[in-house]
């Protein structure tokens, strides 16, 4: 029995989707168990490579935290004001939201000089500034916003949901060459987190892009012409098998590796563009987050969403690929490690090739030396 390739994947077009059932790797995978070992083990080691690399560098050294608390002029916490953190070195804003408590945090930023500036209903606005060294997590005194005297004035606070909202709604227009779906890559280092919905929504918008369909469509084709999947024989019904089952692995990967597993595990599912450092710690960080990942509370962590997401889409797929191309467990969760190490290798092209053709993206805002 012939073994299916992994589910492979570019993050960015489509992030999360297994659609490339491409030829030259079921070559590879077909030569036999050799050589399907030695692929299977270099892939591990670049990514083990990059993630070491990655976490050698990122250290309390280099990063600094910025946090702090707004409460009004009695002490009481003010929640949901916008505050805005604004980087000498790249001249680029980043957002978030304080919470129920009032507090705020910034994390991953290179030493520098910062301003902060706060907007909040009902209130006025407060600007203070620090420089902050490697290593250092500062937390700010209590910043006190007095109540606006200017009843005209109107002070645009979102909240954390909303800030989200409109970052996703910015990366929904970002493609590659301005037509391939390139929205599962944030410009924005400091993005707010996604809910389990936008979650959803991302993937669904992905999932039903014309340009989606196209690709399947296109997928499907050549894998009639050169015959692959023998079983779904040739004609129209025979590319409609292939249509469908490259359909379902490109809605099952996107859906399981970018909202379902994502939310299960409170992990941000997209790519974080990094643009700052030398070669080699971008390279790093690109290949790292093949195995980490941003979680929702702004950690870093294994990426259990991105990795289950691939093995899920490999074992869903035994459902309707012909028989003799259905894998086992074994096979399943081989194929699961080889695409999460060409995600990494899909981080690699978005860090420094893909940025320089996917248009409607935002200004990049300034990234720590690692994550």
């Amino acid at each position: 029995m012939a073994a299916r390739p992994a589910h492979c994947a570019v993050r960015g077009y489509p992030q999360r989707v297994r659609f490339t059932r491409l030829s030259n790797l079921r070559a590879c995978f077909n030569r036999g168990f050799l050589l399907r070992e030695l692929f299977l083990l270099l892939a591990i080691l670049l990514c083990v490579a990059g993630s070491a690399r990655a976490y050698q560098q990122s250290s309390p050294q280099n990063a600094a935290t910025l946090s702090g608390t707004l409460t009004d002029a009695d002490g009481r916490a003010i929640v949901g004001a916008q505050v805005t953190l604004h980087l000498h070195d790249s001249n680029t804003d980043s957002v978030t939201a304080s919470d129920a408590d009032g507090h705020f945090q910034f994390t991953g930023i290179a030493p520098q000089h910062v301003d902060l500036s706060t907007k909040a209903n009902g209130f006025g606005p407060a600007t203070t500034s620090a420089v902050l060294q490697p290593g250092q997590t500062l937390e700010l005194d209590p910043i006190k916003l007095s109540a606006a005297t200017d009843v005209n004035v109107e002070v645009g606070a979102l909240t954390q949901q909303e800030i989200a909202e409109q970052q996703i709604h910015i990366e929904e227009h970002q493609r590659l060459a301005g037509i391939m779906p390139n929205f599962f890559v944030s410009y924005t280092w400091q993005a707010a987190p996604l809910t389990t919905k936008q979650k959803f929504e991302l993937s669904l918008k992905t999932t039903i892009d014309p340009v989606s369909f196209l690709v399947t469509g296109g997928t499907a084709g050549i894998e009639q012409a050169q015959n692959h999947f023998a079983e779904y024989q040739q004609g129209a019904l025979g590319y409609a098998k292939r249509f469908g089952a490259n359909y379902a692995d490109l809605a099952i990967g996107t859906f399981f590796g970018g909202a379902v597993f994502p939310s299960i595990f409170h992990q941000d599912p997209r790519y974080f563009y990094k643009g700052t450092g030398s070669f080699w710690a971008r390279a790093g960080y690109a290949l790292s987050t093949a195995v980490i990942c941003r979680g929702d509370n702004g950690h870093w962590q294994a990426n259990y969403s991105g990795i289950l997401g691939d093995m899920a889409a490999g074992a869903a797929s035994n459902l309707y690929y012909p028989a003799n191309d259905r894998t086992g467990v074994s096979l399943t969760i081989e194929n699961g490690l080889v695409s999460a190490a060409f995600d990494g290798v899909g981080n690699l092209l978005q860090e420094f090739v893909f940025h320089h053709f996917t248009t409607g993206k935002p200004k990049p805002a300034s990234a720590p030396s690692n994550p």
